[in-house]
């Protein structure tokens, strides 16, 4: 899908035609698609298809006096429920005439990135919007990190009591989307680190500041994700040996319990044989035993609890 925008009079339009200084958002385009924009804006077709590989590395290129930026995005996973997040590429292409964004989601990521920014952004400035993608992204990453803090809580509150190891599988799954976190972000910070140093790219000094500040609030996020990573490898592990215990608890106290049962079971056994016994010929042997065998019960379950065994 194709869609055009183009500012005019401070306000981000949609238009129906390819002008001057527009917006053009390529929304999982097909083959024809691409090669259409291709021919009309003087693009290289590979610098259009390139980010369309759900594992191309963030980059940067220039090529015929077209700039070809590609930076990897957070996207909550709907595929896989056990992992919540995953990266995806997505391709900037900055030409003398117009901004190309694509990305192989059906959803219209770009847009969803700017978050209702696309008021103050200007198709005319080209290096600008792209720099505005790119500390929304970060920003994006920083709102995905505190869900994934969260969402680490609630599983962890729930570890406490678990002999189950489907809770250290939700982890894992955190653990996975941190590590592709962790990758896409030192990727996307050498990238923005050559933007502000690349001789042939011309930047204002708004320009460069509002980089800077994509590059701090970048590395915020890299900070972060290595700070819940190292605290989740050792909550697993934590919480690793108290799932064990947990289990060992729940075994010892079976086990306490059966052999405290034990005991009715062999005093059964015992007035079952076919022999003279004690108390047989009470008119109350019945009540006897019973009590007999109830107050050995309790003496056995006091026993274990001052021992600790229960």
């Amino acid at each position: 899908m194709i869609t055009i925008r183009k500012t005019i009079d401070g306000k981000l339009v949609p238009i129906d035609h390819l002008d001057f200084d527009c917006w053009v958002n390529l929304i999982n385009p097909s083959q024809e698609e691409l090669q259409r924009i291709s021919i009309l804006l003087g693009v290289p077709l590979d610098h259009l298809s390139d980010p369309l590989d759900a594992d191309e590395r963030a980059r940067i290129e220039m090529e015929d006096g077209v700039l070809l930026l590609v930076i990897r995005v957070p996207l909550e996973n709907e595929g896989d429920a056990r992992v919540p997040y995953q990266t995806l590429p997505i391709g900037v292409v900055i030409t003398p005439t117009a901004v190309i964004t694509v990305c192989r989601s059906g959803r219209d990521l770009v847009t969803e990135l700017l978050n209702g920014r696309t008021r103050i952004v200007d198709t005319a400035q080209r290096m600008r919007f792209a720099i505005h993608l790119m500390q929304r992204t970060a920003l994006q990453y920083l709102h995905c990190l505190k869900d994934i803090n969260r969402r680490s809580d609630v599983i962890e509150q729930r570890l406490q009591a678990s002999t189950r190891n489907q809770e250290l599988v939700d982890l894992l799954g955190i653990e996975k989307s941190l590590v592709y976190f962790a990758t896409s972000l030192k990727a996307n910070d050498i990238i923005m680190d050559k933007v502000l140093r690349m001789r042939s790219v011309q930047l204002s000094e708004d320009d460069s500041d509002l980089l800077e500040d994509a590059i701090t609030e970048n590395r915020q996020a890299i900070g972060m994700t290595s700070i819940y990573s190292d605290i989740l490898s050792g909550t697993m592990d934590a919480f690793a040996s108290i799932i064990s215990n947990n289990m060992n608890t729940v075994m010892k106290f079976l086990t306490g319990f059966t052999i405290i049962m034990m005991i009715p079971n062999i005093v059964s056994g015992i007035y079952g044989m076919n022999i003279p016994l004690p108390f047989q010929a009470e008119a109350h042997a019945f009540s006897i035993v019973s009590a007999i065998t109830a107050g050995a019960c309790l003496l056995a379950w006091m026993v274990f609890i001052k021992k600790r065994w229960l």
